[in-house]
């Protein structure tokens, strides 16, 4: 018997995006809630929230030992992956593409 290459099997339907995109390779976390990350939102999209998220640690001065500081992270991790308004560094602006 021979193993079927599913094309499909490595693609997220993002929910950032809307769109079917390339998955991450594994969960940004190691618990239900990366699990879940995993399959809905794709690389593409995390990537971009990783390099938002060292941004906004960075402009606030945040501490990853701070409670109140990864709540903050969290509730800004999903609105920018829903699409929401989230919050953005001061004299931030979007990157032409």
């Amino acid at each position: 018997m021979t193993a079927t290459f599913d094309p499909k099997a490595n693609l997220v339907m993002c929910r950032k995006y809307q769109e079917e995109l390339p998955k991450m390779p594994y969960p940004p976390f190691p618990n239900k809630a990366g699990e879940e990350l995993q399959n809905t939102v794709s690389k593409k999209a995390w990537d971009e929230w990783l390099e938002h998220q060292t941004m906004l640690i960075n402009e606030n001065h945040l501490s990853m030992m701070d409670p109140e500081a990864k709540k903050f992270l969290t509730e800004q991790r999903n609105k920018f992956l829903d699409n929401a308004d989230y919050e953005r560094p001061q004299g931030w602006t979007p990157q032409a593409k």
